[in-house]
C-alpha cells in the first residue's frame, strides 16, 4: 500500500508541475492572472483526485484482497470532497478570472463561457453531474435513499467525468504547445477507464460466462430473510475465502440492471453455491419470488473480510442479523486448528440465520458459542459483556459483521479492551 500511496502522491506532483509550468509571469501579472491560474491549478488537481476515487472502487482484485472494499470505500469517501470542491472552485475561480480580465460582470462573463466557448455547456453539466452524485452521498442523503436510487446516481459520474475531459482536452491553456503533457494526461484518464472497463465490465463477463449459474431454490431461513441456492460450472475454479461476497445481478426483467453485493454463506460445494439476504431493498425482496432457473451473473469475489487476514489462531466472530451470514462461511473456512469463539446477536431465536448449522460447526471444531437474545434496548452488549463473553479478547483477532450500529460499537468496544487495531476486521452493510 506504500508504494501505491508513493504512485499517487507522484501523480498528484506531475499534475501540479503540468499546470505551474504552463504559467509565466507575464500571466500571472495580467488583470486576473492569479484567479485563473488558481483556477486552472484547483481544476486539474479535482480532476486527478476524480481519477484516484474512481481507482480506488475499480474492483482492481490485488487492490481489494490486501486492503477490502470497506477501507477502499472510506478512502473513496475522504477524497470526494476534495475532489468536488476543487472542481468547483476551478469553475468559480476562472470565471472571477476572466470577468476580472475583460472588465466585466460575473454573470455576463458566465454567458460568454456558455454561449462562445466550445464544450463549456458539456462542463457544466458534467460538473452537475458530479455534485448530484456528491449530495446523494452524504450520509444524510445516503440513509434516505433506496440502494438503487444511489447506484444510478453514481453510473452518472461517469458521463461527468468524461464530460470533464472532453472540456479540459479542448479548452485547457496548460496544454498549448505542450504535446508531451498533453498525451500524458490523455493517457492517464484512458489507463482508469480502461482498468474499469477490464474489472467492471469485461471480467464479471467471463466469469458469468464460465460459470454459468442459475437460481436451483429460494428457502427461508428467519423472518424476511431467504437463501439463495445456485448451481453452476466449474465452481471448484471460483478461487472465493469464507467471507468475501459477490455483486449479484439477477437476470429477470425488473432485475438485470442492478447488482447488489451478497456474502457467501457457506463455501461452494460444486456443483452448488449459497448466498444468504434479508429482504431490505426492492431487489432484495424481490429475490423471494426468485423462479427456478433464473440465470445470474456474478462481479468478484471481493473483500479482505477473510481467515488470512488474521494475526494469531484464536479468533472471535462477532454477528447481527444477517450479518451472521459471512461469518458462517468464514468459520466454515478457518484452519481446524484455530481457537473459535462465537458471539451472535438478534432480537429473538428465530431472527438467528443460520442457527444449527453454526452450532454443529462450532461442536466439530470444539469451539465455543454464545447467542445474545432480546432487544438491543433490553439485553445489552458492551464492552463489559464482551469482556464476559470472551475474556481473553485482547488476544484474538475480532471479525465483526452486521448493522452499522452493532459493528461501530462492537469494534469500539473491542478497542476499549486493548484489541489491536490490526486485529479487529469488520464488514459493514452500507453502501
Amino acid at each position: 500500500m506504500d508504494a501505491c500511496a508513493l504512485l499517487a502522491g507522484l501523480g498528484l506532483g506531475v499534475t501540479l508541475a503540468t499546470v505551474v509550468t504552463g504559467e509565466t509571469s507575464g500571466s500571472l501579472a495580467a488583470p486576473g492572472g492569479l484567479l485563473i491560474a488558481a483556477g486552472r491549478l484547483t481544476g486539474f488537481t479535482g480532476a486527478y483526485l476524480m481519477l484516484i476515487m474512481v481507482v480506488l472502487i475499480a474492483r482492481l482484485p490485488w487492490l481489494e484482497q490486501s486492503v477490502g472494499q470497506d477501507q477502499l470505500i472510506r478512502w473513496h469517501r475522504r477524497v470526494a470532497p476534495w475532489a468536488l470542491g476543487l472542481i468547483a472552485a476551478h469553475a468559480v475561480l476562472v470565471t472571477l478570472g476572466y470577468a476580472q480580465a475583460a472588465k466585466a460582470g460575473v454573470l455576463h462573463q458566465l454567458w460568454v463561457f456558455l454561449t462562445s466557448y466550445p464544450d463549456m455547456l458539456a462542463a457544466v453539466a458534467g460538473l452537475g453531474l458530479l455534485v448530484m452524485a456528491g449530495v446523494t452521498s452524504v450520509s444524510f442523503a445516503r440513509r434516505r435513499l433506496r440502494y438503487e436510487t444511489w447506484w444510478v446516481a453514481h453510473l452518472y459520474v461517469y458521463l461527468g467525468l468524461a464530460l470533464a475531459f472532453a472540456h479540459q482536452i479542448v479548452t485547457g491553456v496548460s496544454f498549448i504547445g505542450h504535446p508531451l503533457t498533453r498525451a500524458i494526461w490523455i493517457g492517464v484518464w484512458v489507463a482508469t477507464a480502461g482498468v474499469v472497463i477490464v474489472f467492471r465490465v469485461i471480467q464479471p463477463i467471463v466469469r458469468s460466462l464460465r460459470h454459468q449459474l442459475q437460481v436451483v431454490e429460494v428457502r427461508a431461513e428467519a423472518p424476511g430473510v431467504f437463501s439463495i441456492i445456485c448451481s453452476g460450472r466449474k465452481l471448484d475454479r471460483l478461487a472465493v475465502s469464507g467471507g468475501q461476497f459477490f455483486l449479484w445481478r439477477f437476470l429477470t426483467r425488473d432485475l438485470w440492471w442492478q447488482a447488489h453485493p451478497y456474502s457467501l454463506s457457506a463455501l461452494p460445494q460444486p456443483p452448488y453455491i449459497r448466498v444468504t439476504v434479508k429482504g431490505l431493498g426492492d431487489q432484495s425482496r424481490a429475490i423471494a419470488r426468485l423462479r427456478r432457473g433464473t440465470r445470474i451473473a456474478i462481479e468478484g469475489p471481493y473483500g479482505a473480510f477473510t481467515h488470512h487476514a488474521r494475526s494469531s489462531d484464536r479468533v472471535a466472530l462477532i454477528g447481527a442479523g444477517v450479518g451472521i451470514t459471512p461469518l458462517r462461511a468464514l468459520l466454515e473456512d478457518l484452519p481446524p486448528w484455530t481457537d473459535v469463539v462465537v458471539v451472535v446477536r438478534a432480537s429473538s431465536a428465530d431472527d438467528l440465520v443460520h442457527r444449527d448449522e453454526i452450532a454443529a460447526l462450532i461442536k466439530r471444531r470444539g469451539g465455543r458459542l454464545h447467542e445474545i437474545i432480546g432487544p438491543r434496548h433490553k439485553v445489552r452488549f458492551d464492552a463489559r459483556g464482551l469482556h464476559r463473553l470472551v475474556p481473553d479478547v485482547a488476544a484474538r483477532d475480532i471479525y465483526v459483521c452486521g448493522p452499522d450500529g452493532f459493528t461501530s460499537g462492537v469494534v469500539a468496544a473491542a478497542r476499549s479492551l486493548g484489541v489491536a487495531e490490526d486485529q479487529i476486521h469488520q464488514e459493514a452493510f452500507a453502501f
